[in-house]
């Protein structure tokens, strides 16, 4: 299943379905697409004879917002292909010393990718945080509340994403599981500017 093409029923269907994957991990990718999306959606809306002095600015922003949406749906696509290896590689024989360490292996370079790929989503989490931090002091104002809808989905990828990140890590040799340390840190700094973007959301609904 591509998730570019799969109707939102069907993925839901899946998801909700006893199938190894589409899981969690999926399901933060597609927060991160959604999120940067919605970024895309607002810049677009931005586009106004008004907003001309800002329009170097909003082209940057639909770009960048653009590449994102692509790589966070790729990514969903990467977590289903990932999490089926994990499976496929806990089921290889091991009747022999051989065929056990050829399993062992196989199980420590799936995890990895496991791991690797919510660490990605993260990246692009952090990235659409900025986009529409950037964004909201010029966006139209007419739809501001969508910034901070993408604040929030941005928001729960990374959260989720830290969830993905530390079940696949808990199985591998610290050496491995190292690698992750600045992605579980970087996680935390995320968390606080998306919230903080929704609070300034919020204050501008107010106003």
């Amino acid at each position: 299943m591509s998730f570019a093409t799969s109707t939102i029923g069907g993925y839901l269907d899946d998801l909700a379905a006893k199938i190894p994957a589409p899981g969690g991990g999926a399901v933060a990718a597609l927060h991160a697409a959604q999120a940067a999306a919605l970024v895309a959606m607002v810049a677009r809306y931005t586009t106004r004879a008004k907003d001309a002095d800002n329009r170097p600015a909003i082209d940057r922003i639909i770009a960048a917002a653009d590449a994102a949406r692509a790589r966070a749906l790729a990514l969903a696509d990467a977590d289903a292909d990932a999490f089926t290896a994990v499976g496929a590689a806990y089921k290889l024989p091991r009747t022999t010393d051989e065929e056990t360490a050829a399993r062992d292996r196989a199980i420590e370079a799936a995890l990895l990718e496991a791991a690797r790929v919510p660490a990605a989503v993260v990246a692009e989490a952090d990235e659409i945080v900025s986009l529409a931090t950037d964004l909201l002091p010029i966006g139209n104002p007419n739809v501001v509340t969508d910034i901070g809808a993408a604040a929030d989905a941005a928001r729960s990828a990374a959260a989720s994403s830290r969830l993905n990140i530390a079940i696949n890590v808990a199985s591998l040799a610290d050496h491995h599981a190292s690698e992750f340390e600045p992605v579980l840190r970087r996680i935390e700094e995320i968390l606080a500017r998306a919230d903080a973007l929704h609070a300034d959301v919020v204050s501008a609904i107010a106003r």
